[in-house]
């Protein structure tokens, strides 16, 4: 078997905490709180490139910033911090 990523290993590890709760009502928060993670990890950090960079530049590299900072919060939520 692969190694798996640490985003991997957080789904991987959700998914079989789901699967020990067999037969009693399963919430789905902890597998969709590491899904939204492992994404929030998948997103490109563009690097600013000219100096000083311009509006495009800054507008995409904060664009970035605030989807993680987003998926990170509905994650938090989901998990009850």
């Amino acid at each position: 078997m692969t190694e798996l990523s640490p985003a991997a290993i957080a789904v991987d590890d959700a998914l079989a905490i789901c699967i020990q709760l067999q037969g009693e009502i399963v919430s789905a928060r902890p597998l969709a709180a590491a899904a939204l993670r492992a994404a929030a990890d998948c997103l490109p950090i563009q690097p600013l490139t000219r100096e000083p960079p311009d509006q495009f530049e800054m507008g995409l590299a904060q664009g970035q910033s605030l989807s993680r900072i987003e998926l990170l919060a509905i994650a938090d939520e989901l998990e009850g911090k």
